[in-house]
């Protein structure tokens, strides 16, 4: 069995045997952008799958590909000046193919997102309640005006902004910045969508809107058992709602795991280094954080071998040049077969224990 079709079943496949697929599958997803300057490799060969009522939390720094997959279950790439190569499946639909018409009505209804700029996302010249009537609108077209702005209404109310009836009239700029993201948020959810995508929902808040905005998102996924995708670099987020982790680095999956496991006992070196730069309530205040050395890799042209290898410090414990010139499968460790990870390293539990220890530089 080749490492490729051994990803796929590890991730796709459902823990419980006999159960349906998942709502989503994504499989071996490349994206790609001609540009002046060459071809970026956004994504590359990323697997994963989402049920209904689960969340999963995608981490990595800026440029790991996390926005980009996510775009792409939507569809929302520009065919004309993207290749993409693999499976998007949403609730047995493939999107990678789909014509422009069926994408349309699978946006929204069955796949919806929350964008990361609410005031950009929101269109300026349209008052919030027309934008939310058109969205229901566009996939209820027997109803009538006034039975979508009764919608309109309704979801406003249910993510918490207060006179809902006088709220619609408003432009975006007229909301504050938590209003706007609960009003995006309601937009996405006005159809009752099966999946939604939150791509970093609480970017630029302050931490009592943050902590509103989370709780929101958990309460409704209670209560419409829609499955969860929330990017996001921020860790604190991913503990709060996600049930699995992926790790994304260089547009590609690094480690895939429970959120117990990647947070207590991560096994690759990129993870490790996410996890020390994050400040701890109970640490030495004075205690310097340790952030991870170097810069992203250039998709324009990948470093050979791990993405990882010219930040790794732990490169000395593989052997020869494996690092630097074979890329790793995205397989199980040998210690913990219900998850993956992308490194050479095979005692990771060792050089835990020997070697990650807080440097004084």
């Amino acid at each position: 069995m080749t490492s490729s079709t051994q990803r796929r079943e590890d991730i796709s496949a459902s823990r419980v045997p006999g159960r349906e697929e998942p709502y989503l599958v994504v499989e071996d997803l490349s994206v790609k952008f001609p540009t002046a300057d060459g071809l970026v490799q956004a994504v590359s060969d990323l697997s994963y799958t989402v049920e209904q009522g689960k969340t999963l939390g995608i981490v990595g720094e800026s440029g790991s590909g996390k926005s980009v997959s996510s775009m792409a279950v939507l569809g929302l790439h520009d065919m004309r000046r993207t290749y993409m190569d693999g499976s998007i499946r949403v609730g047995g639909t493939e999107v990678v193919g789909l014509d422009e018409s069926k994408l349309r009505r699978l946006r929204g209804a069955d796949v919806a997102m929350i964008f990361q700029d609410a005031l950009a996302a929101l269109h300026p010249f349209y008052k919030v309640g027309s934008q939310l009537s058109e969205a229901y609108l566009a996939h209820h077209p027997s109803a009538s005006r006034r039975d979508a702005r009764a919608k309109a209404i309704e979801m406003l109310d249910r993510v918490g902004i207060p006179q809902p009836d006088r709220r619609i009239y408003d432009y975006s700029h007229q909301f504050s910045g938590g209003m706007r993201q609960r009003a995006m948020i309601a937009m996405a959810l006005v159809n009752d969508p099966k999946l939604l995508i939150a791509d970093e929902p609480t970017t630029a808040l302050d931490v009592t809107v943050q902590a509103q905005i989370l709780d929101l998102l958990q309460d409704l996924q209670r209560d419409f058992g829609s499955a969860v995708i929330i990017i996001t670099h921020d860790l604190g987020v991913v503990a709060e709602m996600a049930d699995d982790v992926l790790v994304m680095y260089g547009g590609r999956a690094v480690e895939y795991g429970t959120c117990k496991q990647i947070l207590s006992q991560p096994m690759m070196p990129y993870t490790w280094g996410l996890l020390e730069s994050v400040p701890e309530l109970d640490s030495d205040p004075t205690q310097r954080l340790l952030p991870i050395a170097g810069t992203p890799p250039s998709l324009l042209s990948p470093p050979s071998g791990c993405p990882f290898h010219p930040r790794c410090r732990f490169r000395d414990h593989v052997p020869g040049d494996l690092c630097v010139t074979q890329l790793p499968d995205l397989e199980p460790p040998l210690d913990s077969p219900d998850r993956l990870k992308r490194c050479h390293i095979k005692d990771t539990a060792a050089v835990l224990k020997t070697d990650l220890v807080p440097s004084e530089a």
